[in-house]
This record gives structure tokens, sequence and C-alpha cells, in this order.
């Protein structure tokens, strides 16, 4: 078998992320909106989600068909507990280049040395506005900046650098001056920022066309105040458009799925924490992994789904809106669920 491998759209199989929970201790609006994940709301039961060993089992054969890239996603990674062990075990294996997580930094301060130590390479972190109010609204009223602050400070003390920040821009919400209070503070911090267009990723965070700030507004707003240059990509799938400032003082990114769609280069393959395989962030299907897991299969039987589910995918739902095709309609999984 040649690798990596390849799609119906030539899109070879690059990245990997693993949702290791659906759980997550923010209520972010655009993710988890608190008046539909209340307290009540069921969210996998334990003894449904794949264990670190049986997601490292599953990791090696993807890695052993082409990808290279690893990323930890939610809900929010961090509260699974012992994560550092998986992180461990994913960077023992053979072919892997990178690992990165993705976190709201909340219970970072607790964590971030001992990533570090099992192997962990960059970490992106979830801050939507420096303003506390805009903040606290966004995410549900359970952390403050100060919180998210903490935790990159023990990020950085841990030896992560450089840090990502990511910010979900909603018109009326967090753009404008926010923008710019955004870029600024990253600027003076070294770290990378990447705006990110609100995404119509599930079905219940009332997502509209109209809350959507363009990746081209957000370039004008940030680039009046402190002017930019476009740079090149780093590789092949890469989703930002990248950009540096001209005075050469950092980098900025901006990831506009909505408005400049990037399906014909996406090299993901995402894992569910209950073992479900989607090919698109916005798939309504995934090829069950669990259960053959569960029941003994063999590694050459995975591999032979794996490389069949690959080899079949045809997902491009982001040009498909772009062009005006119908969409997936109701059933989309949900961001909380298998991650960004």
């Amino acid at each position: 078998m040649s690798l990596p491998l390849t799609d119906r759209l030539n899109r070879p199989l690059r990245d990997l992320r693993v949702s290791v929970t659906d759980r997550c201790n923010f209520r972010c609006t655009y993710c988890m909106p608190s008046e539909i994940f209340g307290e009540k709301y069921e969210f996998l039961h334990k003894s449904k989600l794949l264990t670190f060993e049986e997601i490292t089992r599953v990791v090696r054969l993807i890695v052993a068909q082409g990808a290279v890239k690893l990323r930890i996603t939610g809900g929010e990674p961090l509260v699974r507990q012992e994560l550092e062990r998986l992180v461990s075990s994913l960077a023992q294996l053979e072919g892997v280049e990178d690992i990165a997580m993705t976190t709201n930094a909340k219970l970072l301060p607790e964590k971030a040395h001992l990533l570090k130590e099992a192997g962990l390479q960059r970490i992106s972190v979830s801050l939507d506005s420096l303003d506390d109010a805009t903040f606290s609204k966004m995410n549900g009223g359970k952390a403050t900046v100060s919180d998210v602050m903490r935790g990159i400070e023990s990020a950085e003390r841990a030896g992560f650098h450089p840090i990502k920040i990511n910010c979900v821009v909603q018109r009326g919400v967090n753009d404008g001056d926010h923008l710019v209070n955004m870029a600024r503070f990253c600027r003076e911090r070294g770290y990378i920022l990447r705006f990110i267009e609100y995404m119509d990723v599930g079905t219940r965070n009332g997502w509209n066309m109209t809350h959507v700030v363009t990746a081209k507004e957000i370039l004008q707003t940030v680039d009046a105040h402190f002017p930019l240059q476009r740079d090149k990509q780093h590789y092949f799938g890469e989703v930002a458009k990248r950009y540096r400032y001209a005075d050469g003082q950092g980098e900025v990114g901006v990831i506009a799925s909505v408005t400049q769609a990037f399906c014909g280069s996406c090299t993901r393959l995402r894992l569910s924490p209950d073992g479900k395989l989607y090919t698109c962030l916005f798939a309504t299907n995934g090829l069950d992994i669990f259960t053959p897991l569960r029941e003994g299969a063999s590694d050459d039987d995975l591999t032979a789904l794996i490389a069949t589910l690959w080899q079949n995918r045809t997902d491009r739902y982001s040009e498909e809106r772009g062009e005006g095709k119908p969409n997936h309609g109701s059933n989309r999984i949900e961001m909380y669920y298998i991650g960004g």
C-alpha cells in the first residue's frame, strides 16, 4: 500500500484529530450553549469512551497509513483524567512527527509540566476576547480572562513555545476593537494568533451567516492598525491563511472555512471519544471502530476499515455550501463532540 493514503479527490491522509471527551468545563455560546447543555444533559458514559490503550492502538494504525500530525481535542481534553498518560503513549509511536493539543487552558496550570514531559509539543489556547464581560458572556460565565492567562503562563513556564491563540469571531460580540486588542496582545507576548470565522458546525449554536465576520473584514481591521504582509503556506493542507506584520513583530492567521473554503486540500481524519471516525468536520455519520475493537478485531481488520473509509472519501461540505448546494440538514456532528 502506498503511503499516505489518498481519497477520491486525491487528498492525502496526513492529520488526525483525536477527541478524548465530549465534556467541557465551559459553555461557549458557539459550541455548547448553556440553555441546551445544562446540568441534566447526558454526556457519554465512561464505558462508551475509548480507553487510552484503545486510542493508542487506533492512532498507531492510522499513523501507519500516512498520518504524521496529531491533535488532541474535546470537548475540553483536560477534563479527561490523566491525559498525560495518553500523550506519553502517542509520543512513542513510530512515524508521529507532531503532537499538539487545543484547550481552553483553565485546567492547564496543573497539567502543563506533565504534558510537556509526556511529549506534547504544541498547545493552542482558545481565547475569544480580552474583555472580561465579553469573554464571560461567550463562555457561559465559566471563566475569566485571568483564568485563561494563568493557564497560558503555566504553558510558557513548562517550555511550550510558541503558543497559539484561537479566537472565534462573531459579529456584534467580539469584532471591531476586540480584534485589534487581541492582535496587540499577541504581538507583545509573542503568541501566534488565529482568528476563526464563526462556523456552522453542528445544529445547536443558532448559526446564521449574518453572525459571520469574514476573513476579509478581520484582516482589514487588523491591517488598519498593524500593517500585514501575506506569508507563504507552510505545508499542504494548512488551514490558516498566514500573514506577517510588516514591522516583523510576529504573525497572525485567519481560518476562513465559511467564506474561503479549503476542502480541496483537507487532509484531516477525526476520531471521536466513543470510537467513530469522521472524514469531515461537518459530517453526519462516522465509521464505528469501537464495536470491532471491543469484539476482538485484528490490526489487519481495523487497517482495512480505515483504508476503505479514507479511499472512498468525497467530503467537501464547505465548498458545496459556498456553491449554494443543499447542506447536510439537522444531523451534523457537534463541535463539542469532535473538536475543531
